[in-house]
């Protein structure tokens, strides 16, 4: 597999369970892309500053239906994206 064109870093802000009665069959995550409240180090150390430098804003919604994966998501998880062209 070709390295991935971009690299993104996104964070789980809210994760939405359906339905909301019984027993879950789907959950829709939603990602922002980190940041932080107050400064960043002046050195450029935290990777979050790094990955905001370059791509300050989005967010992802994705619904996930398959049953072994309902749950696992936890908010704040954070995670790397990467974007690799498909033919």
């Amino acid at each position: 597999m070709p390295p991935a064109d971009m690299r993104a870093k996104v964070q789980i802000t809210n994760i939405a369970i359906y339905p909301t009665v019984g027993t879950p069959t789907q959950e829709t995550l939603t990602f922002n892309f980190p940041s932080k409240e107050g400064a960043y180090p002046a050195d450029g150390s935290d990777e979050d500053q790094q990955f905001a430098k370059f791509s300050p804003c989005g967010s992802l919604s994705l619904t996930v239906a398959n049953p072994a994966l309902i749950g696992k998501f936890k908010l704040d998880d954070k995670f790397y994206l990467d974007f690799t062209k498909a033919e």
